[in-house]
């Protein structure tokens, strides 16, 4: 049913009448040169969020650098972007993985457009599976990618500002359940987490050195990479959209535009944040009470009137 739009949607029409009440901008919120003259790195680039995130910096005036493994993938997406905002978009291939793979992936991205003012750390890997059935392989796959991935990225990236004394943005996309935990994604859970206490311990340490570290954890947004291995029969999207106070899946642009402020210079003291961005979702699902929404009004004349006739405490 999810993909039924075709494989590319990334935004679902909600059917709740409340959804009216948020509907989503679809455009950049900056002014447009506001990343005239700088480099943007950015993981998984190539496709989903980190694709958004690149088309918005470079329509705002960045140079921007996407790496991950697929070349042809990145390549394609490099000249759709270029080819819509004029602005030169360059691909890398990097296994964040593997420590020298991400040291050549640096050193290329140096020689070729130079030291980066954004880092985007947005490559992940995740799926649905109980605990019990997850092997060791599975855990360090996705360990790998997003926890040890992020580390090779932004300690590579750092030392080589350091040398050159410059200063960057950096910021890491991670999740709503990194913070609370989850059943079910248990590597990805654990993996954001140490990513989301990694961006708060550098951001103490390296704001010396110029660099902001600084977290947004999406809500449920529709891309294919996500909703093909996190709801493969599409039969959690309706309970998911229901329970989000705004009534809607957030959009990739959404996203972007909170990632490009992060990562301008009207975000300079911000530094060391992690922003939730998911339509109310956690608060919805984290209240003890919330469940009482589906109350009528005629219960709650009938539910009032007995807690008037309750006597003392």
């Amino acid at each position: 049913q999810f993909f039924r739009c075709g494989p590319d949607v990334l935004h679902q029409d909600s059917k709740l009448a409340r959804a009216a009440y948020f509907s989503p901008l679809q455009k950049a919120m900056l002014p447009p040169n506001t990343f005239q003259g700088k480099v943007a790195f950015i993981t998984g680039g190539g496709t989903g969020i980190g694709k958004g995130m690149t088309t918005t910096l470079s329509s705002l005036g960045a140079k921007c650098v996407i790496a991950s493994r697929k070349l042809d993938v990145l390549k394609g997406t490099a000249e759709e972007i270029s080819s819509k905002t004029g602005n030169k978009v360059c691909a890398i291939q990097c296994d964040v993985r593997d420590p020298v793979s991400v040291k050549n992936a640096v050193a290329e991205m140096i020689q070729v457009v130079g030291h980066p003012d954004v880092v985007i750390n947005n490559a992940a890997g995740n799926f649905i599976s109980p605990s019990e059935r997850l092997s060791a392989n599975a855990w360090k796959t996705i360990t790998d990618i997003v926890l040890n991935g992020t580390a090779f990225v932004t300690l590579e990236i750092g030392k080589e500002l350091i040398k050159v004394r410059k200063g960057a943005a950096f910021l890491a996309i991670t999740t709503v359940y990194a913070e609370t935990g989850s059943g079910f994604v248990l590597p990805s859970a654990s993996a954001k987490a140490g990513v989301e206490a990694m961006s708060k311990s550098l951001a103490a340490e390296w704001g010396k050195y110029g660099m902001r570290f600084n977290v947004i954890q999406p809500g449920p947004i529709k891309t294919k990479g996500a909703f093909s291995r996190l709801d493969p029969t599409g039969s959690f999207e309706e309970k998911m959209i229901e329970r989000i106070p705004c009534g809607r899946l957030g959009t990739v642009e959404e996203i972007a535009n909170l990632a490009a402020y992060f990562c301008s210079d009207y975000a300079s003291w911000v530094n060391g944040a992690v922003i939730r961005m998911d339509g109310g979702e956690y608060v919805s699902m984290a209240g003890e009470f919330n469940d009482l929404k589906m109350v009528t009004e005629e219960q709650w004349d009938v539910i009032e009137a007995m807690i008037r006739k309750t006597k003392g405490s």
